[in-house]
């Protein structure tokens, strides 16, 4: 079983990886033509606001996918 520690550290990692990974993709996208002339700043905390939610959705799916597989071995005890 994990210790709470590893679980906070092993969630942190998750998080972070997955928003580097998010942002990674996202200035990869070619946002010019939906940005109006004189709202660049505002595009751009836009993109980062929406890696932030993408990352940390996606790391929940990953983190809740490996708890509920390690949940698995009380179901078949």
């Amino acid at each position: 079983m994990v210790s709470i520690g590893q679980l906070a550290l092993i969630s942190m990692m998750s998080h972070l990886f997955f928003i580097y990974l998010t942002w990674r993709v996202m200035i990869s996208l070619n946002i010019e033509p939906f940005v109006r002339k004189g709202h660049v700043k505002e595009a751009k905390v836009l993109l980062v606001l929406l890696t932030i939610a993408i990352g940390t959705g996606a790391s929940h799916f990953f983190l809740d996918i490996l708890r509920w597989s390690q949940d698995l071995l009380f179901f078949f005890n």
